[in-house]
């Protein structure tokens, strides 16, 4: 072999070598082998990532303004809520309270019996002997008058108080957002809301198709007197606003001159509701319902068409919120959508 041929051996020779030493190297960083200084980079820089992440979703203290003008300090995770008669917006977003409303004659908000009844009960007027000895972390209040006075200063020894004031709490959608405020769960109201919202109109579309364009009242029997629901209030904004049942006049002006969501009828102005349904909420049946069997009762237009639906008072007509708004609307189709 002459010195050309072995310059030329050598340089093959040397081109060969080079080229298994890159594979080598290659190999070795797609191995990604805990000796590798490649592969060991990224992963300490994954895990030095991962706890900033976490700490960037980790609940915080935070202070918000509530109704009565309070700068209440939130708890980054509350975990013992009394939030009296706010329960259905609590449920909407996930959330249970550590007790329920409730009265001293055991009534409570039986429509929620599915979701809170290991829930004890705490009394309607909010005891501070009874709240304080929940050991609550955070109370919600839903109106004014529950804080009148200086109970709020009272209720604020015991937890942080958020107070809604009258104007959101007598609007239970502005009041479901405002809870999930609160509890830092703005997405689960909102999510809770557009799916009422979208049920509804849903609804109201089967009714149009099944019945078209009609009246109707929501009536409540209790103690033998009559109550009919306020075009705007509690279950009056599902039969109009959400359904588009038309409103009767005699519904029309006993709102007007009523504040209350139920305002007391007598049985002779009942005669001339012009509804087309009643839907009855009979809270007498254990005592025989005497007021339905006064023959003026019968002289009324839908009990002579054979159109009043009749609920038992466990049923949540008497309520207002997504939860028990959603079991109206559910009541409404099984009346009417056949």
């Amino acid at each position: 072999m002459n010195i050309r041929n072995n310059r030329k051996w050598f340089s093959i020779l040397a081109g060969v070598t080079a080229l298994s030493l890159t594979l080598a190297a290659c190999g070795s960083n797609s191995g990604g082998t805990a000796s590798s200084p490649a592969a060991s980079a990224p992963a300490a820089s994954t895990s030095a990532a991962a706890p900033t992440a976490a700490a960037s979703k980790a609940p915080v203290e935070r202070t918000l303004k509530d109704g009565l003008g309070h700068d209440v300090k939130i708890p980054a995770n509350p975990k013992r809520i009394i939030a009296s008669y706010l329960e259905d917006h609590l449920i909407s977003i996930g959330v249970l309270p550590i007790a329920q409303w409730g009265t001293s004659k055991g009534s409570k908000q039986d429509y929620l019996n599915d979701h809170l009844s290991a829930i004890p009960p705490v009394p309607s007027d909010l005891p501070f002997e009874a709240v304080a000895g929940f050991n609550p972390d955070l109370l919600i209040i839903g109106d004014t008058s529950t804080v009148a006075g200086d109970k709020y200063s009272q209720y604020s020894k015991i937890a942080p108080t958020f107070v809604l004031g009258d104007e959101i709490n007598g609007d239970w959608r502005q009041a479901l957002l405002k809870v999930g405020e609160v509890l830092d769960k703005k997405a689960e109201a909102q999510k809770a809301l557009d799916t009422y919202d979208q049920k509804a109109k849903d609804a109201k579309d089967k009714l149009q198709k099944a019945a078209g364009a009609k009246s109707a009242a929501g009536v409540w029997l209790v103690g033998n007197k009559f109550f009919v629901v306020s075009e705007a209030r509690s279950s009056g904004t599902v039969l109009y606003k959400d359904l588009g049942f038309t409103v009767p006049a005699a519904v029309k002006e006993i709102s007007a001159a009523g504040k209350a969501n139920w305002n007391s009828i007598s049985l002779e102005k009942l005669a001339t509701l012009d509804a087309d349904y009643i839907f009855l909420i009979n809270s007498d049946t254990a005592t025989g319902s005497e007021a339905l069997k006064d023959p003026v009762w019968s002289t009324i237009p839908a009990v002579k068409n054979n159109q009043v639906f009749q609920f038992d008072k466990a049923k949540s007509w008497l309520y207002s919120g997504a939860v028990a708004n959603s079991m109206i609307i559910d009541d409404v189709l099984k009346s009417i959508v056949k």
